[in-house]
């Protein structure tokens, strides 16, 4: 290769390193002590919001956790408090916008600041689309869509007062990829990411930095909270199984050290684990062979409608068989037990 030749790869290799530098030095600028900050956590009182607010509990960040379940969410506080954490508890259901602003209210009235805002708060029916009705989407639209809506919009003029907050928005890769059976959640979890991407530039020139975390299967316990309907056994058994699988899933402590970390730099975008961000790859570059994947699954993984079974939804305890909880569903009983996610 003639000089000449190589003089444009070099330039191009320098503009490229050069820009990974400045990138990595903007990155460290945003860093965030998260000490003494005003955290809210929604959906704090189990999973992965527990997790998160074990980590910065542990970095003396002065917690509020939201949840709906009184009797999880003191649980949660006395084991925070246990640990010599500050930590507030508000029963609060973000899916009623009146509560979801009065939660952001109650913190800056009681802290003076809403440092973090952690949109965590889920609501999951694993049911084929003939067992779903209109009010499984209105749920999911509520509690994953609108009521992080109200709790960004009550906090951000907070934040603009401070001149600076970051807020963390937890989707889902089933927010990048229709996945079969989870069509509320789908749904609900695409419109939370698109308007969290959205609004990140426009609050960005007010010192607020927007996240969104795509989280792939992590081993919280999360499933015996979920809703299943149809052939409710099967559907649990699938779910829990692929929940517990230690190669394809992420383990719910080092997921949560992930978010922690990416809401500490205000990084834009957070895919967690090697399959979630392989499949997000994929959509990106073959859709319709995702999508072929997608049908595959449908057809001959997943259990079919049942007729019989109707409407009605049953909660992982109400759906266990002796595939679930099994040997096979271990990784997910321990974490149930560890992360409050059973009584």
């Amino acid at each position: 290769m003639s000089r000449m030749t190589r003089r444009p790869f070099a330039v191009a290799a320098g503009v490229i390193a050069a820009s990974v530098i400045a990138r990595r030095a903007v990155r460290i600028s945003r860093r965030l002590d998260f000490a003494g900050t005003s955290v809210i956590i929604t959906g704090g009182s189990r999973g992965l919001g527990l997790l998160v607010a074990r980590q910065l509990a542990g970095e003396g960040a002065r917690l509020t956790l939201a949840a709906r379940d009184p009797d999880e969410l003191e649980r949660a506080r006395r084991e925070l408090i246990a640990s010599g954490a500050e930590v507030d508890a508000v029963v609060c259901d973000i899916s009623i916008p009146a509560q979801a602003i009065a939660l952001v209210d109650h913190v800056a009235t009681r802290t003076g600041r809403v440092d973090v805002l952690i949109n965590n708060a889920g609501t999951m029916t694993v049911a084929p689309i003939d067992h779903m009705e209109i009010e499984d989407f209105e749920e999911a639209m509520a509690v994953h869509f609108r009521g992080p809506l109200h709790t960004m919009l009550a906090a951000v003029p907070v934040m603009r007062r401070q001149g600076a907050g970051r807020i963390v928005n937890v989707s889902s890769i089933a927010g990048k990829i229709g996945v079969p059976h989870m069509t509320p959640y789908c749904a609900s979890k695409f419109a939370l990411a698109g308007l969290s991407d959205s609004l990140r530039a426009e609050l960005a020139g007010d010192g607020i930095h927007v996240t969104t975390v795509f989280p792939g299967l992590m081993r919280t316990g999360s499933p015996f909270n979920a809703l299943f309907k149809g052939r409710h056994r099967e559907e649990f058994a699938w779910f829990t199984i692929a929940d517990s699988l230690p190669v394809a899933t992420v383990d719910g402590r080092r997921a949560a050290a992930k978010l922690v970390d990416a809401c500490r730099y205000g990084d834009a975008e957070l895919v967690i684990g090697w399959p979630a961000r392989l499949a997000a790859l994929a959509q990106a570059l073959a859709p319709g062979l995702v999508a072929e994947a997608a049908i595959v699954a449908d057809r001959l993984v997943l259990p079919p409608a049942d007729e019989a079974s109707g409407t009605e939804g049953y909660s992982g305890w109400q759906s266990v068989s002796s595939a679930a909880p099994s040997g096979l569903t271990r990784l997910t009983n321990e974490a149930a037990i560890e992360n409050n996610e059973i009584g």
